[in-house]
């Protein structure tokens, strides 16, 4: 029987899948944890940021996971597409945390 997938490129493209999936799940728990903490001060006073705004980047990580999920379950080529636009909502989320404190103090 002749598989419609390439096999040289099954293993890489299940590695992309695998791993945006772990990394999606992994920053949806964060920001599920950060909302029903409160936040820290600069995500809280400095940019205003509330539960419902982590909670609303935990729904965008639950749906990279579900899209990496399903191109693996697919063997959809995809996963790697997918790591670029989740890298760029992650570094938004995380640069609103993970602030130092400003020079000016």
């Amino acid at each position: 029987m002749t598989s419609v997938f390439p096999a040289e490129g099954s293993r890489k493209t299940l590695m992309w899948n695998v791993v945006g999936f772990a990394l999606a799940s992994l920053t949806a728990v964060i920001a599920f944890y950060r909302a029903n903490n409160g936040g820290g001060f600069y995500d809280r006073e400095v940019y205003g940021m509330g539960p419902s705004a982590h909670r609303l980047y935990a729904a965008a990580f639950l749906a990279f996971a579900g899209f990496f999920a399903g191109a693996a379950w697919l063997r959809f080529d995809g996963g790697v597409y997918g790591l670029a636009p989740y890298a760029l909502v992650a570094a938004f989320y995380a640069t609103s945390f993970l602030r130092g404190a400003p020079d000016d103090e």
